[in-house]
């Protein structure tokens, strides 16, 4: 198994630096290197990327920019001579984030991470349904979008709450919702998102899965009902 890699980082020296270090993996395959946003994305549209090593500071469109701008993001290992994007980088799901100077050494236990990754969601059984990968407690978890219940803004993190168990995962609720199947989520309150197929019941006030109520702003009766393909209560 050998990722598709792409390199994107506005200095000469350092996108040189980090292509070796990708061409010398036995693992990786660099299929391109780049020094903007714009080259990236075209590269990306056009062929299967599977790993992409991104700078952030970069002129005209940052890496963050570049991110918004894809529907389908490959896996990122964020690569940046600063720490204070750091927390940033968890909103788009980063496998790592490396600094400048590079080492061959972190460099390795970076791109294993993005290979294990990979290796699970290959593997993971077809007749379970779809899943995400989240990051809780240093581990990634896969869950199966089918367990969902609903997702809870909790300060920096969201909580997932599924059918078996919770898991506490560092991401803003927009991010997160980027993240889940169109058309079978719903975001009803700037604190929840919920599975439209798990709802009991539902009037103007509450959403009930289970024994709980989650609240809905006001005006999301109606989205709901239009969701759910049937008149609210």
């Amino acid at each position: 198994m050998k990722l598709n890699c792409v390199v994107v980082d506005d200095s000469t020296i350092q996108r040189i630096t980090l292509a070796k270090l990708v061409y010398e993996h036995p693992d990786l395959n660099l299929v391109g290197d780049f020094s903007n946003a714009s080259e990236t994305r075209n590269c990306i549209l056009n062929k299967q990327v599977d790993l992409l090593f991104l700078d952030i500071e970069m002129p005209v469109q940052s890496g963050f920019d570049l991110l918004d701008g894809l529907k389908a993001r490959p896996h990122i290992i964020f690569v940046s001579a600063k720490s204070d994007y750091a927390l940033k980088a968890f909103d788009y799901a980063a496998v790592d984030y490396l600094h400048k100077p590079l080492t061959k050494d972190r460099f390795n236990k970076a791109v294993q991470k993005a290979l294990d990754l990979y290796q699970l969601k290959k593997d993971g059984p077809e007749d379970d349904g779809e899943f995400i990968f989240v990051k809780s407690n240093l581990k990634n978890l896969k869950v199966f979008i089918s367990k969902i219940n609903w997702i809870e803004a909790y300060g920096d993190y969201v909580k997932i709450i599924t059918e078996d168990e919770n898991h506490l995962v560092l991401s803003t609720m927009k991010s997160f919702e980027s993240e889940l199947p169109k058309g079978r989520f719903l975001r009803v309150h700037k604190s929840f998102i919920i599975n439209i197929g798990k709802i009991l019941r539902f009037n103007s006030k509450f959403a009930e899965i289970g024994n709980t109520k989650i609240p809905l702003s006001r005006n999301k009766k109606e989205e709901l009902a239009r969701a759910l393909d049937k008149p609210g209560t």
